[in-house]
């Protein structure tokens, strides 16, 4: 698929390019979350911060149940591609995954899927473990289903997708996972303590900060709000 041009570009994504103070020193792309349908239109909150340090923060509008199937893939490449093409961005530019819950998941499977290469990434309650997570909860089937195929032989497939069951892939690269103890709708024990162990088995560099207070993706304590910022802006160039 070629690069997507610069009509479709805009319509697909938010970018801060223009808040960028000064040249770009990477590419922070931010996976939503699951049933997400929001249109992001401006910079807010953490969004300054990356600014003011050279990131160029994209917010892709993408199917709020696509979680990070092939389609979900290609658009983000598509959009990557398109940025870097715009603003004559160097392919070698850093490119930092980020998400929560579901957008944690994408940011982890993007990480091996995408043709892209994955500078950096960072979580908060990521799903790890897409095929068990097909189980947790009676609202999640559908979803899933919708975004890898009403098959019988779809727990199958979820495997292939999980970055707990692809660890062995998981690109050898920095990583920071925030999950908060208190989380019930992505336990921790289920879906980053194993993740964390495969991929430290597999030996990747993995920072791991377990929130005693918090429950699912937020709020976040002082301490692992400031390290997730400068985790992501110690990866710009």
């Amino acid at each position: 698929m070629p690069a997507m041009n610069n009509d479709l570009l805009d319509l697909v994504c938010w970018n801060g390019f223009k808040n960028v103070r000064g040249p770009v020193r990477g590419i922070i792309l931010r996976f939503h979350g699951l049933g997400h349908t929001g249109m992001k239109t401006a910079p807010e909150g953490i969004d300054h911060d990356f600014a003011a340090k050279g990131g160029l923060v994209v917010e892709v509008y993408q199917d709020p149940w696509g979680w990070m199937n092939d389609a979900t893939r290609d658009l983000f490449d598509d959009v990557v591609a398109g940025l870097r093409a715009r603003h004559d961005l160097a392919a070698d530019l850093p490119l930092i995954a980020t998400g929560g819950s579901m957008g944690g998941h994408a940011a982890l499977a993007y990480c091996f899927k995408s043709k892209h290469r994955i500078t950096a990434c960072a979580t908060n309650c990521p799903v790890a473990d897409l095929d068990l997570h097909y189980t947790e909860r009676p609202d999640l089937p559908r979803t899933i289903l919708h975004a890898y195929g009403y098959r019988s032989d779809v727990r199958d497939v979820l495997k292939l997708h999980s970055p707990v069951h692809q660890a062995a892939r998981m690109p050898d690269i920095p990583y920071l996972i925030i999950h908060g103890l208190l989380d019930k709708a992505v336990a921790t024990h289920l879906h980053s303590d194993p993740l964390i162990a495969a991929m430290r088995k597999n030996g990747r560099k993995i920072e791991y900060i377990e929130e005693a207070e918090m429950g699912h993706c937020g709020p976040m304590s002082m301490h692992a709000h400031e390290r997730w910022r400068d985790f992501v802006i110690g990866h710009l160039r």
